[in-house]
Formats: C-alpha cells, structure tokens, sequence
C-alpha cells in the first residue's frame, strides 16, 4: 500500500497513482506451481524521472531492474521502442498434471517481447511466452501479456489507467493441474490534494477471470480514501468502497478501512491497513459474511547494499469453486543482499492459508490449504543491459483435498536483456 503525501511535484504523484492501481488489480494471484519469469517493468519514464516516494525506503523491484538509458533508443517516428527478450531453462520434480498425478520435467520458456514508449507518460508493452515441457503429460503453450499504463494531470488531479490482458496456462496449486487461464485487469485512479494536509485517492477496478474449467468470476470494485498528514513522514487514511462480483452465486461486498504509513528513519519504514469486508449473495439465501481483511509491510535497509522486507495480508477473493468464497491470508518476506559490487543475493519466503467458505446450504466447502515456498536466487549484469541469473525453488501444498498436496524442488537459470 502507498500512501499521497503532500507535495508539488506532480510526477511524484503519477507515480503513487499508479502504484495504487497495480495494487487494486493484483491483490490475489494464483498459486504458481512453477517459478515464474520476472515481470517486465511498464513504468513510464516520466514517472521514473520523478522521487521516490518519501514513504518507501527502497524500491520494490528487483536490485537489477534498472538499466542504462544512455543508448541511442530506436526509434519509429515519434514512439521509443524497447526490446527485450528473456530465456529460463527449469529443471522441476513433483509437478503435477492433473489431482495426483506427480512428475519430473525441464521447462523452457522463451519470451521475446517489446515495450513502446509512446509518450513520457504512456507506455504499451507486448510479451509473448513459448513454454516447452520435455514431459508429455504437460501441454507446451503460448502465453500472452499485453500491458497499457498511463497517467495525465488536469489542475491539482492526478489520473492513472492501467490495463492489461495476459492468457497463461501453468500447473496451479489450487488446481492441481496445468490450467488455462484468461484476465482481464482494468484500473483507473484519481488523486489530488485537498489543502496541506488532506487529500483523496480515488480508484476504480474490474478484474474478469476466466479459468479453464473452473469457475469464472467478474469482480467491479471501487476503494476511495481520504487521507491525512500529520507530519510529512506520518500519514493516516480512513477508506470506504463497494464491489460486486458475477460468479455462481452472484455477491455484492462493502468495505470499511483505515491505514497507517510511517516513515520511522531514513533506514526503516511500516506501512498498515485494516478493516472489515462485507460479503452478501444477491439471491439472499444465506446469512451476510463478515470477514476481517488486512494489510502490512515493512522495509529496513539497515546498510546500503541490504534491504530486508517483511509483509502480510488477509482478502477474500472469488473462488475457483461454485458457490463458495476464499479467505487467503499470507506471510512473505525477502533479503536483498549485493555482493563483490556486481552480484545480487534475493532470498524469499512466503507462506499462505487458504480456506474456503460456502455461500449456499448443502454446499460443503473445500478442504483448506497450507501453501509455502522458498526461493533463492544469485544474478548478476553483463553487457551493461543482460542479467544472468541460477536459482533454486522449493514449494508445499498441503491440503486434505484428495490429489492436490505435493512439494515440488526447481533448479536452473535464466538469461535476459532490455534495450
């Protein structure tokens, strides 16, 4: 969660607009059997021009992200188009197939991909992912990411839009089988400061879900909030918003929260939010649901080449089963650590509960599940725009439910490069 502080620079707010939008749309993600790809960064450049926001001590992307800009860009009229191309090679036991079904396999995904800056607030970026299993009981695929962002400033508002379509088709945890799946994630943000102290963040989401054979889900949603500085490393916020959900059965669902961001020192910073969510089915055969829901992070940079975070959260989220809701709450921290001046240690852990709830009687609800994962990764830069990068994966599901528990232990490497 990013908190507006005041201020007069107005790139300085696209940049927690956009911050805000992200979050609306990819609250919840699916469980990834497999270790996925690093996501490419759709950030436009006049957001990245602007400060770092004074509530974060560092930056939530990878240490590498970032590379030069000095090159001449290439260029097609007036749109700077940036290519970039990534490989992994994924070695993987216990993957399953279908519920119980566990075997051995090499992954190798390929993703060439373009990203079209057409003005310094918009970008559009296009990456495609061959994905080619030595296994014959997996499906080699085609996956797609197509991602719009922006922003525009009209007087003291700040606006934001982002929107993006990916298909994938990945063993998922809470399938137990390599799934085909189609989103559709629309945000749209608004912010603008009320007077010294106060100002408003205002967001508009629509999430579409279409899980191969599974429950479909359409989730519209709005989150506003109102902010306060007290001082301008400690602000406080009181939200409200309202959503309604096309799934089986059709639910309506009201929030209520506050939230806290402090800036303690230039080293360490907490950021949390806390409420309650409010789910009714639309045909009113059962009782209303009345679910806590929560947010924390915390980021500590104790030296300059360290950074450690720690976060937390608690959502309800549709679920990929008829007539019943999941309750998702997760634990997750990571250490960044340089070494010798060109290599990056990332080590992260997560861990997730997931329980479901029934919406309708005579309806018995899954099992719940216990998910965790550990990841470790060692990279480096070479040719001042390339990353090459060996990791290790481990992850659980445990799980009553009958064929869906396994752990599974991944090894390998990946290559990349941005223009």
């Amino acid at each position: 969660m990013v908190f507006v502080s005041k201020t007069k620079n107005t790139r300085r707010l696209v940049r927690v607009t956009l911050a805000n939008v992200l979050a609306l749309s990819f609250s919840v993600g699916a469980q990834q059997v497999v270790a996925p790809p690093p996501s490419v960064s759709v950030t436009p450049p006049a957001v990245l021009e602007a400060p770092p926001s004074e509530m974060q001590v560092f930056s939530d992307e990878n240490s590498i992200a970032g590379f030069p800009q000095e090159a001449q860009p290439l260029q097609l009229g007036s749109v700077t188009l940036r290519p970039h191309v990534f490989y992994q090679f994924l070695y993987g036991t216990g993957i399953q197939s279908s519920p119980g079904q566990q075997h051995d396999s090499i992954i190798q995904s390929f993703a060439p991909g373009m990203l079209l800056v057409l003005t310094p607030r918009w970008t559009l970026d296009y990456t495609p992912t061959l994905n080619f299993y030595s296994d014959k009981s997996f499906q080699d695929n085609v996956g797609q990411s197509v991602t719009l962002t922006g922003g525009a400033s009209y007087e003291a508002w700040t606006f934001g839009l982002m929107q993006n379509f990916t298909y994938s088709s990945t063993p998922q945890a809470q399938t137990g089988t390599q799934t085909g799946q189609d989103t559709y994630s629309t945000a749209l943000s608004a912010s603008c400061p009320l007077n010294s102290k106060m100002s408003v963040d205002l967001g508009l989401s629509q999430y579409l879900d279409f899980p191969s054979g599974f429950q479909t889900s359409k989730t519209w949603s709005t989150l506003d909030w109102l902010n306060y500085e007290f001082w301008p490393r400690l602000t406080a916020g009181v939200g409200a918003g309202v959503g309604y959900v096309n799934a089986s059965p059709n639910m309506m669902f009201e929030q209520l929260q506050g939230r806290v961001g402090w800036r303690a020192t230039d080293k360490i910073s907490f950021q949390v939010s806390g409420g309650a969510e409010f789910t009714q089915t639309t045909d009113d055969s059962s009782n209303p649901l009345a679910n806590p829901i929560m947010g924390a992070s915390i980021q500590y940079q104790p030296f300059e080449q360290t950074k450690l975070s720690l976060g937390a959260g608690r959502v309800m989220s549709p679920s990929y089963y008829d007539n019943q809701i999941s309750e998702v709450t997760t634990v997750n921290g990571n250490l960044s650590q340089r070494l010798l001046g060109k290599l990056f240690l990332d080590v992260s852990a997560g861990y997730t509960w997931n329980n479901y709830t029934s919406l309708a009687s005579g309806v018995a609800a899954q099992s719940s599940a216990d998910y965790y994962s550990v990841n470790v990764q060692l990279s480096t830069t070479i040719l001042k725009r390339g990353t090459v990068a060996v990791f290790y994966n481990y992850s659980d599901n445990s799980t009553a439910q009958a064929g869906l528990s396994y752990n599974s232990s991944q090894i390998g490497f990946n290559l990349g490069f941005r223009y």
